[in-house]
């Protein structure tokens, strides 16, 4: 869409070569018959002053391999993640830099069904049908990417999360992308979301084009955020300092991954993040 950097352009080919490939096999009406059989996801629920979505990767373009995939037991994280009082578990589901899968999303989803901590789709989602496979995969939420999207698939985006009651994170990642959330902000399906807590605004803080974290960007955008919608600080927050100064800027949520996937201990990094804000 608008201003893409090279990396979302390149993730964007590769998310719709992925969709064209999986409605040849199955198209809307099979992925919609497949949803009328799935239980219902948890809801995403923030009961405290700061909360924590905390991801599964195996690898990042930016931190090259986290984890052991042979060995990486993401349903044992998810699980570990969830008893420390994560709000919600992110899944990498994109397959060629982040060596994720619908697979992994399912596995943690089918873990996490007894709390009460829904499952978040991550990925560069390009199609509303997205939405359909995150939730026969027992997503509760997803990840859309304002920059990559045009108002009207973001519309359909919303209007379909809203129908099939998930969760949305909206991310931004400058004042452009927030100019244009506040603006999807007015529309019915935006505010029906919102109306029942689904709707997050964040902020990534990664630079797209050299892949590096700026710091700076949680405080200068902060401002410019709407300040009726829960606010999440996404990507570079490593220790509980961070998590403090993202909360004083008015920080609901943190989104952390490498953090967790490196810590010895996440649940108890987890429990410092919370404290900490």
């Amino acid at each position: 869409a608008i201003g893409m950097s090279d990396f979302l352009r390149d993730m964007a080919a590769h998310s719709r070569e992925r969709t064209a490939s999986a409605m040849q096999q199955r198209d809307e009406d099979a992925l919609w018959s497949l949803v009328e059989s799935c239980s219902a996801a948890p809801a995403l629920l923030l009961p405290h002053r700061f909360e924590v979505i905390a991801e599964i990767k195996g690898t990042s373009p930016a931190e090259g391999a986290l984890a052991d995939h042979a060995t990486l037991d993401r349903a044992g994280l998810a699980q570990q993640y969830a008893a420390a009082g994560a709000c919600a578990v992110s899944v990498l589901t994109e397959p060629s830099r982040f060596d994720g899968s619908l697979e992994h999303l399912a596995e943690v989803a089918q873990q996490l069904a007894p709390s009460s901590v829904p499952a978040m789709r991550k990925d560069f989602i390009t199609s509303p049908y997205q939405l359909l496979e995150a939730r026969i995969a027992g997503a509760g939420g997803v990840l859309l990417i304002i920059a990559m999207l045009d108002d009207a698939t973001l519309t359909d985006c919303l209007q379909r999360a809203s129908a099939l009651r998930l969760f949305v994170l909206l991310e931004c990642f400058d004042e452009q992308d927030i100019a244009r959330s506040k603006q999807l902000l007015k529309h019915p399906a935006a505010q029906q979301l919102a109306a029942s807590g689904q709707l997050l605004v964040g902020v990534n803080t990664r630079d797209l084009r050299t892949l590096a974290v700026d710091a700076t960007r949680l405080q200068r955008l902060a401002p410019l955020l709407p300040d009726d919608i829960p606010l999440v600080a996404e990507s570079g927050l490593k220790t509980p300092d961070d998590v403090s100064q993202a909360a004083a800027l008015g920080y609901r949520v943190a989104l952390v991954g490498t953090a967790l996937m490196r810590a010895d201990d996440p649940a108890g990094l987890i429990a410092r993040f919370r404290a900490a804000a």
